[in-house]
């Protein structure tokens, strides 16, 4: 089934220049989804790393990717430290950044920048079992849901915007469900839900 992206909006009083964002995701069933990715985009965006401080590492320990989802602003370098005691071999195919760090090992470390946005796959060419992303973000208001779900938001001007929400269990092309809005001088409070 195609998933679909709905939504409840209130709106909630903040400060006339600067509004906050308060985003829920819910799942298919009904829960609040973590760990996903939400964005608010808007025509009034500064600088994507000035909401996305670094330093940016995803380090490779007990073979896995820590932490398996980074957020990062467009044009960022991430350091992949090797803190385990086998060798890895990085790589992603994905279409934002293709790149591969050849074999290394303990205490060794490699960097990739990211220069355009979008969801970038991490796989090791080793150790089948490891996955990660780098999700490499346009606007500085980017982050993922905590365990209830909830992401927020500060200083997102008054006007149009595009909210989008990305997680690998989403059933839509590149794992992502957008929509717009509109976040008034008081602010916005929305309801995403996943729906298949």
């Amino acid at each position: 089934m195609r998933a679909l992206l709905t939504s409840l909006m209130l709106i909630v009083p903040a400060a006339a220049n600067a509004a906050s964002v308060s985003i829920d995701v819910r799942g298919p069933d009904g829960k609040p989804l973590a760990g996903a990715v939400v964005q608010v985009r808007s025509a009034h965006m500064p600088d994507a790393a000035a909401g996305l401080p670094g330093p940016y590492v995803v380090a490779q320990k007990n073979i896995a990717f820590q932490p398996h989802v980074l957020i990062v602003p467009v044009g960022a370098s991430v350091s992949f430290p090797n803190r385990d005691r086998v060798r890895h071999h990085v790589y992603s195919f994905s279409a934002p950044k293709r790149f591969e760090l050849k074999l290394y090992g303990q205490e060794e470390a490699r960097s990739v920048t990211f220069d355009k946005p979008g969801v970038v796959a991490l796989g090791c060419n080793i150790h089948d079992s490891m996955s990660g992303f780098v999700v490499v973000s346009d606007t500085p208001w980017a982050a993922q849901t905590d365990e209830k779900g909830h992401a927020a938001f500060r200083d997102v001007p008054p006007g149009a915007v595009t909210l989008s929400v990305w997680h690998p269990g989403v059933r839509a092309p590149g794992n992502m469900l957008s929509q717009p809005g509109t976040v008034a001088g008081g602010g916005l409070t929305t309801t995403l839900v996943i729906r298949r």
